[in-house]
């Protein structure tokens, strides 16, 4: 993390007031300055549980987070604070604060679902803290997971003969830990110890039944194994003696109890060890300005009256990006054009050999930095700029070829045409002395370097504009027969009937050259597109094949427990993931 984005304490990403969600431009800013990868911890529970006490440890401070010691929640919205990751180098924790849910003073807690939805979208590891065990106390205050269908969505446009299922959301959701503060019951199981971990799986159990009260029991459960197949659980012991929590940001760590200290420091390592990077469907790893737009597409759909979309979302930024990524691409193209061009070139190859290398880089880094280009529009658009960009280069190097050849005719001829008029070749025998001059000059200015791929062009425009004087001086030479200037006449014809054929020889080579360019450049377009597509391909059934693995897990155990048609809904969700996986990629075409 830059240290021109450090920050000293947390601040306000997403503001709750007077039930409005509204996003905070000072946090953003902080966001778009951090160019790393994002590690982003949320943490969501009941209000007045410790939740701003752990996160400021995973700060590594002892202040930070507003610690409520009272009755009142504290926190209101969302508070980010963004440290340098203690044990990813190069990377940025991002920890987010959530107000306390249930808080009895706001009366309405409609934007209590909102805040654990968003908790839910924005972070890589969602840690849920509640107080003493896993009761169905602690389940019913979980209800809001049971509401994460109806206030995400996780496709733009779901097909028509399917509902969203939990393969759609699990893709994008984080890894779930529980934390259990001020734990007391022993860990155990039939009179053998039992680990953090096997007690949630033990308290995510389904009941058999089909009453009301035994689908209330099963609800949060199910929607917990589904939507987070990756579970971790915490047990906290009390910290300190009941009257002492109001300061608990005062005491020093060996005024709290020893194995509440230990079991904050396993929690810290985990986290700092086993937090993932956030990323988005097909890897693509978020950074500050990712997560910037992430919250203001999710915000604005919020306060719109719509469910956040994740797929949108996920466009939206790609918009963003893809924009930003041609703009780089063109950059670079400029960049490398500007440095290695010297106008005009010798010949046409050496600037399309040039325009090829720039091209192939630019592509390279639009490649890099794209993601999502649906229909490759941005692509495209990436081509056709280049395309106009070479031929511009091309009209350049022919009017800078033009311009240095004028020139140069115009030193050379000058003193010629002074003599013209000064009558020194209106003379018997001045024709041949005229000619004898003419391929002298002619001799010097193809011995001049860089004149470029018009130099016969000019060359013989000029000498054509010439034929007029060239024909008055060869009519009025007394020393010629009239056969000697009908042979002359005939030869000079020949001579420009010739530079007609090589003009027109020339223009079709250049064409042929420009089509072939075209074609080269259309080769490295699809030739990189399709390496990125088999990647994304590779990235995608990787993605998937994990999910499959960890539905089949979880199916497995429902079949154990005896749920037959939970483990049948999840079956049909296997086989349609499969089927997906299944599915013929998608052809790379640019045209």
């Amino acid at each position: 993390m830059d240290s021109e984005t450090q920050m000293p304490g947390p601040v306000c990403l997403i503001e709750n007031t007077e039930n409005e969600l509204t996003v905070n431009p000072k946090a953003l800013k902080i966001l778009s300055a951090i160019t790393q990868p994002l590690v982003v911890v949320a943490i969501v529970g009941l209000y007045r549980t410790g939740k701003s006490y752990l996160m400021n440890k995973l700060a590594g401070k002892k202040k930070g987070f507003s610690l409520g010691s009272t009755v009142q929640s504290h926190t209101k919205g969302i508070w980010m604070w963004c440290v340098p990751h203690p044990e990813k180098p190069d990377h940025t924790l991002v920890l987010l604060d959530t107000e306390g849910l249930g808080d009895v003073e706001k009366g309405d807690n409609q934007n209590d679902s909102w805040i654990f939805a968003l908790a839910v979208l924005l972070s890589s590891t969602f840690v849920y803290n509640s107080m003493g065990t896993i009761n169905q106390q602690a389940m019913d205050q979980l209800q809001y997971v049971t509401e994460l269908t109806n206030r995400i969505r996780a496709k733009s446009s779901p097909n028509a003969n399917e509902d969203e299922n939990s393969a759609d959301f699990v893709s994008f959701f984080p890894d779930f830990v529980w934390t259990l503060r001020d734990f007391t019951l022993e860990l155990e199981a039939d009179g053998q110890p039992i680990s953090a971990d096997e007690y949630l799986e033990n308290s995510l159990k389904l009941k058999q039944g089909t009453n009301q009260k035994d689908k209330n029991f099963n609800l949060p459960r199910l929607c917990i194994r589904k939507f987070f197949p990756q579970k971790k659980c915490f047990i906290f012991d009390r910290p300190t003696h009941r009257k002492k929590l109001g300061q608990l940001e005062m005491l020093n760590d060996n005024e709290l109890d020893p194995e509440f200290n230990q079991q904050t420091i396993t929690f810290c390592s985990y986290i700092f060890n086993n937090s993932k990077t956030k990323t988005l469907s097909g890897g693509i790893e978020v950074n500050g300005p990712r997560l910037e737009s992430l919250v203001l597409t999710y915000v604005k759909a919020i306060s719109s009256g719509d469910l956040p979309c994740m797929e949108n979302a996920v466009l939206a930024l790609a918009q963003i990006e893809n924009s930003a990524a041609v703009q780089k691409a063109i950059d670079h193209y400029d960049q490398q054009m500007g440095e290695k061009l010297q106008l005009p070139t010798d010949t046409l190859q050496e600037l399309l050999e040039l325009h090829e290398a720039s091209e192939k880089e630019a592509i390279k880094i639009f490649i890099k930095n794209s993601f999502k280009d649906v229909d490759h529009l941005h692509q495209k658009e990436l081509a056709a700029q280049l395309e106009k960009k070479r031929d511009d280069f091309y009209k350049q190097n022919m009017e800078a070829s033009s311009d240095r050849c004028s020139a140069l005719l115009k030193d050379l001829f000058d003193p010629l045409e002074e003599d013209i008029k000064q009558g020194i070749y209106s003379k018997p025998g001045g024709y041949c002395l005229f000619i004898q001059k003419i391929n002298e000059l002619k001799k010097k200015y193809l011995q001049e370097p860089r004149k470029g791929i018009q130099a016969d062009e000019v060359l013989q425009t000029y000498l054509t504009s010439k034929e007029s004087v060239t024909d008055a001086i060869l009519q009025t030479d007394q020393s010629l027969t009239e056969k000697e200037k009908d042979i002359e006449v005939q030869r000079v014809k020949a001579e420009s009937a010739e530079a007609a054929a090589k003009k027109l020889e020339e223009m079709q080579i250049k064409n042929q050259q420009m089509m072939e360019q075209k074609a080269k450049s259309h080769e490295e377009h699809v030739k990189q597109l399709t390496e990125k597509m088999q990647a994304e391909r590779a990235q995608l059934m990787a993605e998937q094949e994990r999910t499959v693995a960890l539905k089949l897990q979880e199916q497995s155990r429902l079949l154990k427990e005896g749920f037959q048609n939970e483990s049948r809904q999840l079956h049909n969700e296997i086989q349609n993931l499969k089927r997906s996986m299944e599915r013929p990629k998608t052809t790379c075409i640019l045209s």
